[in-house]
């Protein structure tokens, strides 16, 4: 076995670790993908023989890249990374895919969204996956106490914003009057249906506010009047399907009868992962 290859075999323990971690940070699993093969492209460019710790090294190295990722959502409209060449290896075990699901839903990750970049990345690191303070101090540049301080900041900030809508019948109302704005182009009624924060997702980038939001769905009125409503995981949805089975889905999360946030899934992988049934 080759140095490379006895790497590649060290990094493959770790990456279901390392993809949920981004993942809870990102809140996107392609930008999951490309976090965590940032984090090898670092590996195999450094010298690790002084690493006692790979696995913490690692998660340091997705911790950064996300801050990085996050800070630049604010100051460069949202941009996703671009693509690095692929990590040893990128086909999805079932295991990693359960980390991913495992707690987190639409609805967490609606509540993420509100905290800072570094509030985030505090509260990830810390209260979910257990990183101590002074390493995640080392990843913001800030001291332990800091880092603690913007831990709590975000508990509290995350217990206290409002549960997403978990009612079925009015999630169903909202996304009915969101498909029938989007049938007809009304820009008005689209609105109304939309968070004045709204976030958009699909594979390729990220659409943030009601205005930009509503001008995408109005810009899709021909897909709109193939879309059938759906429920996706156990909310509703909308999904295209094609020879009974989705090739398109939009998934949405919901918080005072309004949409906060629209994830666009047409990647094949990602649909398989998902349930789906047509209501």
């Amino acid at each position: 076995m080759t140095d490379n290859d006895f790497l590649a075999e060290r990094f493959e323990a770790h990456r279901g670790h390392l993809r949920a971690v981004a993942y809870r940070m990102l809140g996107s699993a392609a930008e999951a993908e490309d976090a965590v093969q940032e984090a090898w492209v670092r590996l195999s460019r450094s010298d690790t023989r002084e690493v006692d710790n790979l696995g913490a090294w690692l998660t340091t190295v997705v911790g950064r890249v996300c801050l990085d990722l996050l800070r630049s959502r604010r100051t460069r409209g949202e941009e996703p990374l671009d693509t690095w060449q692929p990590a040893p290896s990128a086909e999805r075990d079932p295991a990693d895919s359960a980390l991913l699901a495992d707690s987190v839903g639409l609805a967490l990750l609606v509540v993420l969204d509100t905290l800072s970049p570094a509030e985030r990345l505090a509260f990830v690191l810390h209260d979910m996956f257990g990183v101590p303070f002074d390493e995640i101090a080392g990843i913001l540049g800030r001291t332990p106490a800091s880092a603690r301080q913007l831990a709590s900041r975000a508990r509290r900030r995350v217990r206290g914003v409002e549960a997403p809508e978990a009612d079925l019948a009015r999630q169903r109302r909202v996304v009915d009057a969101f498909l029938a704005a989007a049938r007809d182009g009304d820009f008005d009624g689209l609105l109304a249906v939309l968070d004045p924060d709204v976030v958009a997702r699909t594979e390729s980038g990220v659409n943030s506010g009601a205005a930009g939001v509503a001008a995408g769905a109005a810009s899709f009125a021909h897909l709109a009047r193939v879309a059938r409503p759906a429920l996706v995981d156990g909310a509703t949805g909308l999904a295209v399907f094609a020879g009974g089975r989705p090739e398109r889905v939009l998934a949405f999360a919901f918080a005072a009868d309004r949409i906060t946030r629209i994830d666009i899934i047409t990647d094949p992988a990602r649909l398989a992962e998902l349930t789906v049934e047509e209501v």
